[in-house]
């Protein structure tokens, strides 16, 4: 068993190091990464008296995932996903949100962990240090920085279109797609999170937030702008279909910008993609 400290970011490039060479001298294909597969073989080779035994779809009831230790008479940890959910790239992240918890927390939570959805798609880690640091090993054991990028030019405007091409190689859900997009490019972007006409939370580029673009969603509520495109948008029959807006400056920010939006049935809400003008 691995004694030194781990964090979210070591445990994930471990991982990655060793897919790749076992698909670098294989024929199995690299993404998506099969979460299931891997958790039980990994944990087995860490920690073979307290292991990943079960990983099995369930119809849970306000959460979207958990790990649990297994019964007295039985060793190791299961992982339960919610088998009612339809998007596989949800599914898929909460398996690896699941296994990021076996990996850093299942010693100070000896009994279970249970995620709730809300939490899965807050990744601001003031909703929970635990939560924020199963979303960091997740997003970079199924999305790879280096390979992201090799997908993706960090310099490149992006629509959901582009990021969707990531969504499928990954096996990923759109908003996690384009969250890991948001941590690398080099352009000033933002993406918002919305519902009823509110702002839930919101994620800028470094070089966004650089040039004042960011959001306080975390210490109040922020109704949507009148002149965004998120706020007046018919949501009837918008679901995956995307729509876009060129808006004049003092909507969003003091500046111009593009507004690319898509309504997301799995979550309930409005995902709204702003870039701005590069300096």
């Amino acid at each position: 068993m691995m004694t030194k400290k781990m964090t979210p970011h070591t445990w994930a490039f471990n991982i990655t190091g060793i897919l790749n060479t076992i698909c670098l001298n294989s024929d199995i294909d690299r993404f998506p990464v099969d979460v299931a597969a891997i958790a039980k073989e990994y944990s087995k080779q860490i920690d073979p008296d307290d292991p990943i035994t079960l990983v099995k779809g369930e119809v849970l009831d306000n959460f979207d995932g958990g790990l649990y230790k297994a019964p007295p008479h039985k060793k190791g940890w299961g992982i339960i996903y919610n088998n009612t959910i339809e998007s596989q790239g949800r599914i898929n992240f909460t398996l690896a949100h699941e296994f990021g918890h076996y990996l850093l927390h299942r010693k100070n939570i000896p009994e279970k962990i249970e995620c709730g959805s809300n939490k899965l798609i807050r990744w601001d880690s003031t909703y929970g240090q635990i939560e924020h640091q199963a979303n960091v090993f997740a997003s970079n054991l199924l999305m790879p920085l280096d390979d992201y990028r090799q997908q993706i030019d960090p310099a490149r405007k992006v629509n959901f279109d582009i990021i969707g091409f990531c969504t499928e190689r990954y096996e990923v859900s759109l908003i996690a797609a384009t969250l890991r997009w948001i941590e690398f490019t080099e352009c000033r972007a933002a993406i918002v999170v919305s519902r009823d006409g509110f702002i839930l939370w919101g994620r800028a580029s470094d070089s966004a937030y650089k040039s004042g673009i960011f959001f306080k969603t975390v210490s109040q509520t922020i109704p949507l702008p009148d002149g965004s495109l998120a706020s007046h948008i018919d949501l009837n029959g918008m679901v995956n279909q995307r729509q876009t807006m060129e808006l004049t400056e003092k909507v969003w920010f003091k500046e111009p910008c593009e507004e690319t939006v898509i309504f997301s049935e799995n979550y309930d809400f409005v995902i709204s993609l702003l870039q701005f003008e590069s300096f």
